[in-house]
């Protein structure tokens, strides 16, 4: 039994942000029905790659999840919805704002039907402000957060985040959001409304870079792979590629100093005596390890480190990643069967509960695979099913 067995989700998401958030849910055991619009469903089943005509990017978010296809602009698709509301702790949707309450699926609206429900919705900017009307993808929220401009190298282009920080970043802020407030239901509260952005989500993660413009003053740069606040805490390269040191305090440096570089002289250096001054004085620094660096392979100096205690490590690339010794023990990389596409790999999960965990139980849903269930356990009779059928309305 899942730690959220009891949790039913209704979810109207699609791409990333929602979808990832109710796939986390969804792990841990929740009931989770994803109603997708009628007749082309998620806008992520049109992103490739393609196995069998399936989505390898739907099929990645949208594992352990109910799927019915349902056309919720007619009078008769939203009283189905209507119908699943009433029986569900959880709403999450990720329309522009205005989208929903045009729809009739706001939380005001819905809540009439379920005062007990918990309404999440994401956006690109969030419900209120002078930017709430607008669109937002992840690369917009990006560049908005300043995430853009302090990324890549010094006197580079901005450049983006390899991966989609803010939809991640706003997934992650709803799961744990939702389950505060199902706790505070739990102990005898209401449900309540949830407004959040990819923006105020990724935002809030540059902790670092905020202490140093309130701080300081300092307007965060592009850094490379250097540390804000440490040094040397960074990439190198060397013989044979590019390793990460992270002598990050005092103790790791004098070892860095002494057992790994055989620069002794440097703990003395008055450029180095300290964080600061190494900080200060980066660019000489990081030139100096450097010019040592090069001399080994990169196998010579992770040995050379991990025997004095020093924190380091390769920098792979994603197919090393995937099958890496470390990462498939961790079971990161599963695999199993999706009735369309077949044998399928995807992402491990990755907080391993002790009494709780969560689990992989069925592939993401064929479009619609799942309505008749659905319609029928809320006891619509065959006939109505089919006539809802007969109109495009599943």
């Amino acid at each position: 039994m899942g730690a959220l067995t009891n949790m039913r989700v209704i979810d109207l998401t699609q791409i990333l942000s929602g979808p990832y958030c109710t796939m986390v849910l969804a792990d841990m055991g929740a009931e989770v029905i994803k109603v997708e619009k009628y007749p082309h469903g998620d806008d992520t089943r049109f992103m490739g790659p393609f196995q069998n005509e399936e989505s390898y990017s739907f099929m990645m978010v949208n594992r352990n999840k109910k799927g019915i296809r349902l056309n919720i602009k007619t009078e008769e698709g939203r009283n189905v919805l209507y119908k699943l509301v009433e029986t569900a702790d959880v709403f999450i949707e990720n329309f522009r704002p205005g989208v929903a309450e045009k729809l009739g699926i706001d939380y005001e609206e819905l809540k009439k039907r379920n005062e007990n429900l918990i309404y999440c919705s994401i956006s690109g900017y969030g419900q209120t402000g002078p930017y709430s009307h607008k669109g937002g993808y992840d690369i917009m929220a990006q560049g908005m957060s300043g995430i853009m401009s302090m990324t890549g190298e010094h006197g580079g282009k901005p450049v983006k985040v390899g991966m989609a920080i803010h939809d991640i970043a706003a997934a992650v802020t709803a799961v744990y959001n939702i389950l505060l407030a199902h706790i505070h239901r739990l102990n005898g509260g209401k449900g309540q409304y949830i407004d959040l952005s990819l923006v105020d989500a990724g935002l809030a993660w540059t902790v670092w870079e905020a202490a140093a413009y309130f701080g300081a003053g300092e307007v965060a740069k592009p850094n490379g792979s250097r540390h804000r606040v440490a040094a040397p805490y960074q990439g190198f390269k060397t013989k044979d590629g590019h390793i990460l040191v992270g002598a990050a305090n005092q103790k790791l440096w004098e070892l860095f100093c002494k057992h790994v570089i055989n620069k002794e002289e440097w703990i003395e250096d008055p450029r180095f005596l300290s964080n600061k001054g190494r900080q200060e004085n980066i660019e000489v620094l990081e030139k100096l390890i450097e010019d040592i660096l090069v001399l080994a392979e990169s196998e010579h100096w992770l040995k050379k480190m991990e025997d004095v205690g020093i924190p380091c490590g390769p920098i792979f690339n994603y197919d090393e990643v995937m099958n890496n010794s470390h990462i498939l023990h961790r079971e990161m990389v599963r695999e199993y069967e999706h009735p369309v596409a077949g044998m399928i790999k995807n992402l491990g999960i990755p907080a391993k509960l002790s009494e709780t965990p969560g689990k992989i139980t069925s592939p993401a849903p064929y479009l619609g695979q799942h309505t008749k269930e659905v319609l029928q356990q809320l006891n619509i009779p065959e006939e109505d099913i089919r006539l809802l059928k007969e109109n495009n309305i599943i």
